[in-house]
């Protein structure tokens, strides 16, 4: 039987940080310009999962394939090319249920007046 590998504390600590950071959306606006920078519209990649939106006017929810496998709890960012945002709470079991291909259900946060339900699978 093979004895499993230890690693030392430094692989240890890069390989956290990498898992924190998986799900970190890094955003630069433009340099450049004088125009704001308008929001946009992710493109969904292999793997991710994208909502629907109920009453939806420009909304965007897609939760990437390596943020459901970093688990743990996730407040969705759905601004996507609205001209304002909301969030979607989403729990550890949540994520969980949507990488398993699950209906999983969420009213957003109520902003301008409303909110949206958004579902996932």
């Amino acid at each position: 039987m093979e004895e499993p590998k230890l690693i030392d504390r430094r692989e240890f600590t890069v390989a956290s940080a990498l898992a924190i950071l998986s799900g970190v959306v890094i955003t630069i606006s433009g340099c450049g310009s004088n125009s704001p920078a308008s929001p946009t519209t992710p493109t969904p990649g292999p793997g991710d999962k994208v909502g629907t939106i109920s009453a939806n006017h420009g909304h965007s929810a897609i939760i990437t394939a390596a943020r459901l496998t970093a688990g743990g709890a996730l407040a969705l960012d759905i601004h996507g090319s609205a001209d304002h945002t909301h969030t979607v709470n989403l729990t550890g079991g949540d994520l969980t249920s949507i990488s398993a291909n699950q209906r999983v259900s969420k009213e957003s946060t109520n902003e301008m007046s409303h909110s949206h339900t958004v579902t996932f699978n």
